[in-house]
């Protein structure tokens, strides 16, 4: 028989030795849960889920995946494997609260996963706030909120959280948003109006200008919450990601129909504690200076003779006076550096607020090429 058909032998022997390989990962896979077990019990008896995550740490790891990969795999693709390896070892004991801006079938949720694996317990709130509220008292280990579109600019309402909330920005989590038009109806004929959340239709404008010019749109306060209007109304279509059509039951008719290939959001992982250094850091900065001329220039000044490079600048009103703003920014680096931490020595003694929001790891997969994701 193996004279009569080399290439059965030949599957065989492949399959015998996929068996063999499943069972060595198996094997793999399960002396790393002790291992996470025996970290646990090194560390003893803590408080919860947060006190034994470390961000930096998983961010260190999976630079090492990407480093080590030959393929045939993306990069993407091991990253996932990697994640969920994690979260499941990770959430032996308990698994971690996390909140995020509901309700279920929203990008923030897909970002939780993105971040933490599924192996966590997501909480679907109802603000911004919520989230912010949850992780400060504590009811949840870490949450997740948006804080920036690339096509849409900032959420304000995020920044503005900052001002009050003692929380600390633990990791940030980028997520190419590839929007969707679900509905039941059959051709774009059927469809009397289109729900979305107020960013989804900026985001989709010229595609709803060519197709739809004449529907009403309706925006709603998330995307999820379109999909879930639309599921018993064949008239209405709602602008939505995969998840929400899975989530909610309603088919995609037109995908992928967002005006720029490369829409990404970038999200922020809110904690309870300054990380350590991971090796490839951004800190983020809340300022305020004195009113007058060259205001800002002082505030940034020292940032460029110490060689800090700013990524980003958002100003919003203090709250504490008319015409009164604070600055957001953005900088390389982790706080500890030598560089931005001489900076810091100098904002501290000529500003008029100075506040480290955190020092967290860079997102590993927002460097990825496009078509990874």
């Amino acid at each position: 028989m193996s004279e009569n058909n080399p290439e059965k032998l030949d599957l065989t022997a492949i399959r015998k030795r996929i068996d063999a390989l499943d069972a060595e990962i198996q094997r793999l896979i399960g002396e790393r849960a002790q291992l996470a077990l025996d970290v646990r019990t090194s560390k003893g008896a803590l408080e919860g889920g947060a006190e034994y995550y470390r961000p930096e740490r998983e961010a260190q790891v999976l630079r090492q995946v990407i480093a080590r990969n030959d393929g045939p795999l993306s990069d993407s693709v091991m990253l996932r494997l990697f994640r969920e390896i994690m979260s499941a070892c990770l959430a032996q004991q308990e698994p971690m609260k996390i909140a995020y801006l509901g309700p279920e079938g929203t990008f923030t949720q897909q970002a939780v996963y993105r971040q933490f694996g599924h192996s966590v317990q997501a909480i679907a709130m109802g603000t911004i706030e919520d989230v912010f509220l949850q992780v400060q008292a504590g009811e949840a280990d870490f949450g997740v909120v948006p804080v920036e579109n690339s096509s849409q600019g900032m959420v304000s309402h995020t920044l503005d959280m900052f001002l009050n909330a003692e929380v600390t920005i633990c990791a940030e989590v980028e997520l190419r948003i590839h929007q969707h038009l679900l509905t039941h109806a059959k051709s774009l004929a059927e469809i009397e109006r289109v729900y979305a959340h107020s960013q989804s239709l900026a985001q989709c404008k010229h595609w709803l200008k060519a197709n739809l010019d004449s529907v009403e749109l309706i925006a709603v306060s998330s995307n999820a919450e379109a999909a879930r209007r639309v599921r018993s109304s064949p008239e209405s279509a709602a602008i939505a990601g995969a998840h929400a059509a899975e989530v909610y039951g309603v088919p995609v008719l037109f995908g992928n129909i967002e005006d720029h290939v490369d829409n990404t959001t970038r999200f922020l992982v809110l904690g309870r504690k300054l990380l350590e250094p991971s090796g490839d850091d951004k800190t983020t900065l809340l300022v305020a200076g004195a009113d007058g001329p060259g205001a800002l220039f002082k505030l940034l000044e020292p940032l460029a003779r110490h060689g800090v490079n700013m990524n980003r600048i958002e100003s919003r009103p203090s709250r504490q006076g008319r015409w009164d703003y604070v600055f957001f920014i953005d900088v390389d680096g982790h706080v500890t550096q030598a560089g931005l931490k001489d900076a810091m020595v100098e904002l501290e003694s000529g500003a008029g607020m100075v506040r480290v929001l955190g020092s967290y790891p860079r997102a590993v997969l927002g460097r990825l090429p496009e078509g990874e994701e």
